[in-house]
Parts: structure tokens; sequence; C-alpha cells
């Protein structure tokens, strides 16, 4: 190693930390103490070569060794430009990789010109080279600028990574690292990558199964060999375990194919249910891996009825679902349905509570895997989170879990439907219903609606919920004290419709309930067709029970209030699309767009514009909802760390 000088008028290039904040600046230390620092090996030679240079440098004080405050001082020290960092994430000194690293992380932070200056001068692929360096401090500095890097809403970054085969490069480093902040890193870079959709199944391809062995199950505390006597563990709510998390609920909202890959990984649904018992348990219902789990359980239970294998088995015929006879009076065990105690926690484990009536299928084996995403006693655990939890976005989670596994006609959804009505759960859903949340009110209002297909559970949603759901309402252009959004008002006046659809007496208990007033005011004056669409569904309902009507001419109503306002179909506006906005519609199969429902001898056109599938309608989390879960961290880089350089003055 020698040392070569060159002439003073060349300019010498320093990484510097004057630009940190006050407090991520660190007491100066001779030059020389920095580099021995850095050095691997014998440093004494290169510290001699380092004190030769200087000297010779600085002449007139040969006599003492050169301070870094004077060498700093110099006109001719300059901080290096961004080329030069990323030519020296190739230099040969492993110390010149790391810190070059470190230096890129940091002007990355919150900095998207930063970012795309270093995409255009090739620096990510150098940086992805680098996670499969041998060195520890490398390859983490390497993984902490890439996860700035990917950061933000300029998906070209998240891509380029992909493109030099970044995603595989850090599955193989969370493989082989056990360090925890190499762990964090990494799992924190996927989680913001998983946030662009092109990359969500290459993700899961590449580390679904590997993410699912190494954080989730072991940080779940869940084990697969668990014996008599051996106890499931608590579980560990660490960074890491919010990161990964985050990565697959991102994922698991990409698709069908994305959700039957989470659904059929070893392990993974075991141990989200055991983290969220452990959760419920620990009184720990507020934190955002929590809240991820249930995101990722609400997404997977979506279309479960259509999609699990061997479904078609479970099929029933739709008369099945809601008797179309006779009034369907309260039984005489559900009178304390919503006077009974709060859901405990799933605590005494599954097959500790009869269920009456219920004729659930055998069990010969311990149920396991996907087929827990849609066994009943899951239902305990949702209502407990809905009972527990203040996070909204928990709550919409765990109601739209409920939501999902309502929705369609097949076994598994009867039993669903049954227990939470067993389980005391419609009172709790109802409270929900006062949350000054939008999303969790609308989750709350389309849970009921499936729910209401099983009969005796419409009876009593249409008794006790029916005030609380008109209380939602707008009064026409007057919107209530919570500003519901207008999604939500639609699914309000759609529960309202299926809880009166065949049920004189919960159509009785709108009108008591001054209903019609706020659905004749949507009707006439709402801006929105989608809701003007629905209060018109629900009135001409309304209308079409004759033994009502005395009622109706009595508060003053007649014919015309109940009235359709709007046409079938919406009208097209001179570029050909529909004249309202289907972002935030439902998603359904393109099958289920539209349909035809026959009800008191009246042919009504259902379109995904205003209602529901007669099935239930079914919700996975959308695509706007999540993003980039990490942020973006400003590395601190330490006085002792950095390596001063004279441009060609060293060649090593």
């Amino acid at each position: 190693m020698t040392a070569e000088l060159h002439s003073s008028r060349s300019k010498l290039i320093r990484l510097d930390i004057t630009f940190l904040p006050h407090k991520y600046q660190y007491p100066l230390c001779g030059y020389e103490e920095a580099l021995m620092s850095q050095v691997d090996g014998d440093p004494i030679s290169f510290f001699q070569a380092m004190s030769r240079a200087q000297m010779l440098q600085f002449p007139h004080k040969r006599s003492s060794m050169v301070s870094l405050d004077s060498i700093r001082k110099d006109p001719r020290w300059r901080d290096p430009n961004l080329s030069e960092v990323i030519t020296m994430l190739s230099h040969p000194m492993d110390p010149v990789k790391s810190n070059a690293a470190a230096y890129l992380q940091h002007l990355c932070y919150e900095n998207d010109r930063i970012k795309q200056d270093v995409r255009q001068l090739k620096g990510v692929p150098v940086l992805v080279g680098l996670l499969d360096h041998p060195k520890a401090e490398v390859h983490r500095k390497a993984c902490g600028a890439l996860r700035n890097i990917s950061y933000g809403k300029d998906h070209h970054n998240k891509v380029a990574i992909k493109n030099c085969d970044g995603i595989p490069a850090l599955v193989r480093l969370l493989r082989k690292s056990s360090n925890m902040e190499v762990t964090e890193l990494v799992t924190g870079t996927l989680w913001n990558l998983s946030s662009h959709e092109p990359l969500k199944m290459m993700v899961i391809n590449h580390g679904l199964q590997t993410l699912t062995d190494e954080v989730i199950i072991p940080h779940s505390g869940w084990r697969r060999d668990l014996t008599e006597h051996s106890r499931p563990q608590e579980t560990e709510w660490t960074t890491v375990f919010k990161n990964t998390s985050g990565c697959l609920r991102n994922v698991s909202s990409d698709g069908a194919e994305a959700r039957q890959r989470l659904r059929e990984c070893e392990g993974l649904v075991d141990a989200l249910l055991h983290a969220l018992q452990s959760a419920v348990a620990n009184k720990e219902t507020d934190n955002k891996s929590v809240e991820n789990c249930v995101c990722i359980l609400r997404n997977l239970s979506y279309h479960v009825h259509k999609e699990v294998p061997g479904a078609e088995r479970f099929q029933e015929p739709v008369a099945n679902q809601v008797p179309r006879s006779g009034s369907g009076g309260k039984k005489k065990n559900e009178a304390d349905c919503f006077g009974g105690k709060k859901p405990k926690g799933w605590r005494n484990g599954p097959g500790d509570k009869k269920y009456g009536t219920l004729d659930l299928p055998k069990r010969t084996q311990p149920t396991k895997g996907l087929e827990l995403l849609y066994q009943p006693e899951v239902v305990r655990l949702y209502l407990s989170l809905l009972t527990r939890s203040q996070n909204h976005n928990t709550l919409e989670a765990a109601a739209g879990a409920l939501q999902n596994l309502a929705a369609g006609h097949w076994a598994w959804s009867s039993y669903i439907r049954a227990t939470v009505r067993k389980e005391k759960g419609l009172p709790v859903l109802v409270e929900l219903l006062r949350s000054d949340g939008d999303k969790v009110v609308r989750a709350v209002a389309i849970a009921l609606r499936n729910l209401a297909i099983d009969r005796r559970n419409k009876d009593l949603i249409g008794s006790y919920a029916m005030r609380d759901l008109v209380s939602n309402l707008p009064s026409g252009q007057q919107r209530p004290a919570k500003n519901l959004e207008g999604d939500t008002v639609v699914a309000i006046l759609n529960t309202i419709h299926e809880i009166i659809s065949d049920s004189p007496e919960n159509a009785r208990g709108l009108i008591q309930g001054h209903g019609i007033q706020k659905l004749v005011a949507i009707n006439k004056t709402s801006q929105s067709v989608r809701e003007t669409k629905a209060a018109s569904h629900v009135l001409q309902t309304v209308w079409a029970y004759k033994d009502l009507r005395n009622s109706l001419y009595k508060g003053g109503w007649n014919k015309s209030h109940f009235k359709s306002t709007t046409s079938g179909i919406p009208k097209k506006t001179k570029s050909g699309k529909a004249a309202y906005d289907d972002i935030t519609l439902p998603l359904m199969e393109k099958n289920q767009a539209c349909f035809l429902s026959f009800e008191h001898k009246m042919t009504f056109v259902y379109c995904i514009l205003s209602v529901f599938p007669t099935d239930g309608y079914s919700t996975v989390e959308q695509s706007d909802r999540v993003g980039d879960g990490l942020l973006q961290v400003s590395n601190t880089v330490h006085m002792s760390s950095l390596l001063y350089l004279r441009s060609g003055v060293f060649q090593w």
C-alpha cells in the first residue's frame, strides 16, 4: 500500500457531516483515529503513509500531527458529488464501500431528486450487488440505502431495484443474516417494494415462504411441532414482524392468485391467527402489527366461498338461505342476543362452545391452514377485536372479515352467520354503527347486510339496528354530524333494503324510526346518482307492502313520494363513460355486475352501481389503502467512520 502526492493545486474530496442536524453531529477526533477505526488487519503501515502524506501536504506543521479541524478549514476540501459517491461503492476497500452507501442513505432521505439521480447514474445495481457482500457492514449499509431509495410514490425506483434482481437478493440476505438490524432493513425494503402493483407477485414468488418461515412464524409464537407438554409462545411485536406483516398485507390484495398462494403457504394462516389470539389475551389490540394481521386475514377471506379447493361441495341452494314465507318471528333463545355479555377472547380454544342446533361438520383431525379462515371459531376472535380495539383500521378489517365470511351460499357462511348471533356479536356490530370512523361504519353496515341473509338475524337486526342505520343517513343535501362518505351512505341504504325485504315488520320499524323522511329527501335532492338509486329501491320496497300504506298516508306520504327519480342505467357523458366515478365501487366478478331480483311481483334491475349481490358482498383491501409501509431513515454517520480522501492522492 503506497501513497502518492499530487500537486497542491488538486482539489481535496471529503465525506463530511457538516450538513447533518446538530443531534447527528459528534465530537471530532484525529484524522488518523478515523482511519484506524476503519482499516482491517495491521493499520500501522497505512497510518504511517497517511501521516507522511499529511506532513508533506502541510510542511509547516511537521512537528505535530495535523488536526482534522485544520484540514476541514482548508478551502481545497469539498464534499464529493453524487457520481463520485456512487463510484466509491465499487472501491477496493470495504470501509469506503460501506461509508459511501451510508452517505447515499442519508442523501436519499426525503429527497426524491437525489433518488432519481442515483437511479440515472446506475447506482441501484451497484447497491443491489453489495447485498451479497460477505462483510456485514457493507451489505447492511447498502440495504439501508435501498430502503430509502425504494420509499415514495416514484415507482421507477422500485422497478429499478426489481430489474437488477433486487428482490431475490434481498430474500437471500434475509435467509443468511441473523443480525436483527439487517433483518429490519431487508423487510422494510420489501415492504416498500410490495406497494407497487406489478411487483407484488414477484415478492410472493421469491419471498413468501421465506418471510413466513424466517419472520412470521418465529415472531408470532406459533409452533408447527406443538406437543401435549409444550405451549405456544407469546407473540413478539417487533419492527421486523411489523415490516413483514405490512409487506404481506400489501401483496394479499393483489388478486385471486395472490390470495390463494398466501392461503396455501404452510403455517402462515396458523401463525397470524395465533398472533391475534395473543394480542387479545394480552390486551395489545391497537398496534400496527395487529392491524396488518387482521387486514391480511380479511383479504384472504375475500371470495373464500368460491376460491378454496372443494368449495363446490359446500354450496347450498339460494332458497335455503332466507326463507320467503312466514314472518320469521323471534325464537325464545334469541331474546337475550342484545342483552348478553360481550364476547370473550379466544382463550379456551376451538371446540369449547356448543352451537345448539348448528349441524357443524365432524372433524376427524385438527383443523389447520386455510381451513382455519372460515371455521366458526374465528368469529369469537374477530368479535373480541371489535370489542377491544380502538384502532379504526383494525375495526374495519375485523368487520370486513366477518362481512366476507358471511357472504356466499355455502354451508360455512350459514355457520358463520348463526355463530355471530350465538356469540352475541350482533349487539357489538350495532354499537359500532355509532363510530365516528367512516370506513368502520361502512364495513359494519355491509357485514350486517350479509348477516341478515339469515332469517333470524334479519329479525333481530331489524328490531335493534334500524334506528342507528337511519341516524347515519343524511337529510338530502344536509349531511349528518359524522359527514359520512357517499359509499358509506349507499352501503347503509343497501343494508336497510336487505333488512326490509320480505319483512313487513322491519319496514314498519323503518317508518316508525322516521326513515321515510330521510329517504324521500335523498331521493329528491341528493347529488349522488348512487345514493338516489339506493334510496329509491328502499322506498319502492316499502310502498309494495299494501298493509303499510295506511300508516304512510297518515304520515303525509303518497305514491308520488315513492317514485324513482332516476333511470335504471346511469347516463353517459360525451366521452362515452358512465357519469359516475366507479373507482370506489365494490370489487366484484365481472359476471356479477348486474342481476335480476323478483320481489313482491315487481321487477327491478339491480346494478353494481347501487346494490350488492344476493349472495352477500365481499371486500378486499383497496390498493390505494396500502402504500409504502416504512418511513425512510436518515443514516447517522459517525465521525469515527468517515473516510477522508484526497482526489487521486492515495491509490490502493
